[in-house]
């Protein structure tokens, strides 16, 4: 899964963070929408039931399911449907370019948890099995479903390691992209040290609206420090990124019930770590590396951008590979992709798919990806993983992070575009 993958400001940017559910990763989401009525979720789980996946099961199940879902307004999977519901939740993800792994998904029931400090456990442990010592594995870790009332343990990271933004005199020290849960994590008693790659408390909140703070376990957080294979000086600009991109702030819907609380992975694209330092949002890196590089800046038509940002993907390559720590570049995705999508229609079956994002930020169209068509996004598919307005406490003043930033007007026209010019 490259969770591949999880936005404008959000490492899920290509489905290539976390190895999508990444968008690597097993991060790419459905719109959020309206609050589904008993009618509307009854009916889902008629049609979860009905999925060919699940024909195996005896009729009175289903059954039984919809009739508890009637008058109770829930009812609990078993760990095999929600094995299955997981794992179709992440094939229907039509913004993960990591989909091909789907059947891969290692599933984590945490549905008995009960406090914010049980859902933290159970994410220190999603994080211990999913690092692996750097052979990143696909997780998901799923906590108990929201009651009637649409309540229940929510966290508040868009991913499991974020690093701090801080406001200062002189600008954003660390992460653009966290300024806001930054400033949440303070709130909550949170004091950082003041530097760039600060990892974040976990943030969760509870069903009753409270929001509580975790420290991450340092020996749980795997980082990869950036070396280039020929330029030494690239070390001396103190570059890190961490090895697993845990998305953690996006609804799981299965069979008309849903899981706030169902932070899952898969690995890094490279040219997702390579958004994340080199966007001008972001860490900003591109001007630090072209004048090491002696580049002449004085104009974008020496391309002193996409050489930068070349380098700087080749160090994350190689920096990973040394370390030895699961990645997979956007040429080997791609073909990946276009492997899964074959397999999907051999089986009668549709992928749906966002082109704008299962192709990556750099050289798109050298990728397979970028040169065909695929079926449309499909916003009312279930299972899947629903994007989220990010939840916080009225007592909050700045809003988190949008658990995915739309990419902008202008590129999608671009598709539009292209799409005319290609038809013509």
């Amino acid at each position: 899964m490259t969770t591949h993958s999880v936005a404008a400001q959000s490492d899920l940017v290509a489905a290539a963070e976390s190895g999508c559910p990444h968008r690597n990763s097993p991060a790419h989401a459905m719109p959020a929408r309206r609050a589904a009525s008993i009618q509307d979720r009854v009916r889902e789980c008629e049609r979860f039931f009905a999925q060919p996946e699940l024909e195996h099961l005896r009729p009175e199940r289903a059954e039984q399911a919809v009739r508890q879902l009637r008058a109770a307004g829930t009812y609990r999977h078993t760990l095999e449907e929600l094995g299955i519901g997981t794992k179709l939740a992440w094939r229907n993800h039509d913004r993960c370019v990591g989909r091909k792994h789907w059947r891969a998904l290692e599933v984590r029931d945490a549905r008995t948890a009960a406090t914010p400090a049980d859902i933290a456990a159970a994410c220190w442990e999603h994080l211990r099995v999913a690092t692996n010592h750097g052979a990143v594995r696909s997780v998901i870790t799923i906590g108990p479903p929201t009651g009637v009332s649409g309540r229940g343990f929510r966290i508040l990271n868009s991913q499991f390691i974020r690093y701090a933004g801080y406001r200062t005199s002189a600008g954003i020290v660390g992460d653009p992209a966290n300024v806001d849960l930054t400033d949440l994590a303070y709130e909550h008693g949170w004091r950082g040290r003041g530097g760039r790659f600060d990892v974040l408390p976990l943030l969760i909140q509870s069903p009753d609206g409270g929001t509580h703070c975790f420290d991450i376990p340092p020996a749980l957080v795997l980082e990869v420090p950036l070396r280039h294979p020929e330029h030494g000086w690239f070390a001396d600009l103190g570059l890190k990124w961490h090895a697993v991109p845990a998305v953690s702030n996006m609804d799981l819907e299965i069979g008309g019930l849903t899981y706030a609380c169902a932070p899952f992975n898969g690995w890094y694209v490279s040219s997702e770590i390579g958004r994340n330092l080199g966007d001008g949002d972001r860490y900003d890196m591109l001007p630090a590396i072209a004048d090491r590089m002696g580049l002449d800046r004085t104009s974008d038509r020496t391309l002193w951008r996409d050489r930068a940002l070349i380098e700087l993907s080749r160090a994350i390559l190689h920096s990973y590979k040394r370390s030895r720590v699961h990645l997979v570049d956007h040429h080997t995705v791609a073909k990946q992709f276009l492997d899964h999508v074959d397999r999907e229609q051999a089986a009668g079956r549709s992928c749906p798919t966002d082109w704008t994002w299962i192709n990556p930020p750099l050289s798109a169209s050298l990728t397979p990806t970028f040169h065909r068509y695929y079926d449309p996004p499909n916003p009312n598919i279930r299972p899947a993983f629903v994007r989220r307005d990010a939840a916080r406490p009225a007592s909050a003043q700045t809003p988190l992070p949008p658990a995915e930033s739309p990419r902008p007007t202008l590129w999608r026209s671009a598709v539009r575009a292209l799409g005319i010019a290609r038809e013509a």
